[in-house]
């Protein structure tokens, strides 16, 4: 790389490159229907990279020719326009006609620029601020079409940008198929122990007696009973205990539920406080072997403490539930708190109409199926090491966001070219 002259970038307005645009359509809640023909793309599905999650759009049941100029094709842009608006995406195609939500502007472009380009331009720290320069509202911010395309953008040669589209995807590629990775390892864990404890398939399962439809040796106790005493099921901090105003950029990371994603914790956009409110707060610290336990809205995120996140916080939202290893082997109770009937029982007491919330005095009685420990143990030496697996790619994935978010703003910019 090199530094750019941009002797060949102009300056343009975004919509100098918009062949042509157009808000989601709208209808009705009762379209929505397990069998529909059209997929549905809706702000909850791009993530804040504008990666699109094409396996969780909802199918609806519409007539194709009434929205057929709102359907898209490969290669739009989307964009969101309300709640985290300004995100990018580029629609990269599906087996069923997909259709945008309200909550998205689609932008197709001319063959003077590549979408992918302009998906990284927006998602870049001063693509979003420009994008959101013009955003309107007080309350929530709001885009509309006419406002993005008066944008003031650079628009490199269509060679350029195909070149640091090539050169930024590589990144993602990489972090994507570590991502595939992660999600085959924790998906075979999760069939070893549904085969083995749910379907009741473990090793010597041959000569095993049933009593009540569980193995003599086998028992169910209380959540409570196989954690440590006294601080075993512990909520995170309340709010006259932390305050908005002891957050850091540096410091202890302080696990939310919105930070347990996939079973593993998310650093990126995590809380932080210094280390002597850590210790003030000590009993909120962790520990290797706990469960973080997410208990508000979507209850059963959970993540599994690792060594590299000793003395990492449970934040406020949380629990942390710590096993007595005397008791019971932390892995195989982490995966216990995910089985069908578990993750059921606790979902089904957790109060609150519009927020689920669940409290720690709950949790404490709620049934566990407890393994001979022999066999909890072996069932753990299968799991660990892809357990090990996991974080390591999550850390090269760190490492790999890092760097690119690092090169990003000056290819952009064309500070420095190819």
């Amino acid at each position: 790389m090199k530094p750019s002259s941009q002797k060949s970038w102009e300056e343009i307005s975004f919509g100098d490159v918009v062949a042509h645009s157009a808000f989601g359509p709208r209808f009705s809640g009762d379209d929505y229907a397990e069998d529909g023909n059209v997929a549905t793309l809706r702000t909850t599905g791009l993530d804040d990279h504008g990666r699109i999650s094409y396996e969780s759009m909802p199918l609806a049941r519409l007539n194709e020719d009434n929205y057929a100029n709102h359907l898209l094709k490969p290669g739009d842009l989307v964009i969101t326009r309300s709640g985290t608006c300004g995100i990018a995406a580029v629609f990269e195609g599906f087996p069923l006609p997909v259709l945008p939500g309200a909550f998205l502007i689609r932008f197709r472009l001319n063959d003077r620029a590549d979408a992918r380009f302009f998906r990284y331009y927006f998602n870049s720290p001063f693509g979003r601020m420009n994008i959101l320069s013009v955003a309107r509202g007080a309350v929530q911010q709001n885009l509309n079409i006419t406002n993005v395309e008066t944008l003031r953008v650079s628009l490199p040669p269509l060679d350029t940008q195909r070149e640091i589209v090539a050169t930024v995807s590589a990144y993602d590629e990489l972090m994507d198929n570590n991502r595939r990775r992660m999600e085959l390892l924790e998906e075979s864990a999760r069939l070893l122990y549904r085969e083995w404890f749910v379907r009741l398939r473990f090793p010597g399962h041959e000569h095993a007696r049933l009593t009540n439809s569980i193995p003599q040796g086998w028992a169910k106790k209380s959540l409570e009973s196989v954690c440590t005493e006294d601080d075993g099921i512990q909520t995170g901090p309340f709010g006259s205990q932390l305050h908005q105003s002891d957050y850091t950029e540096e410091g202890v990371p302080v696990v939310m539920p919105t930070n347990i994603i996939g079973f593993r914790i998310s650093i990126e956009d995590i809380a932080r406080i210094p280390e002597e409110l850590a210790d003030k707060l000590g009993r909120h610290r962790m520990i290797p072997g706990d469960t973080v336990y997410g208990r508000r809205g979507d209850i059963g995120r959970r993540a599994f403490i690792s060594r590299r996140q000793t003395g990492w916080f449970c934040g406020t939202g949380s629990l942390r539930i710590r096993p007595n290893p005397k008791q019971i082997n932390p892995r195989y109770l982490f995966d216990t708190l995910g089985s069908p009937e578990t993750a059921g029982t606790i979902a089904n007491r957790a109060k609150g109409a519009t927020m689920p919330n669940l409290n720690g005095r709950v949790l404490k009685s709620i049934p566990v199926l407890v393994a001979p420990r022999s066999l909890q143990d072996i069932y753990a030496e299968q799991v660990e090491p892809m357990a090990d697996m996991v974080e390591t790619l999550a850390v090269q994935n760190q490492k790999l966001r890092a760097a690119r978010d690092l090169l990003l703003p000056p290819l952009m910019s064309g500070e420095i070219n190819l």
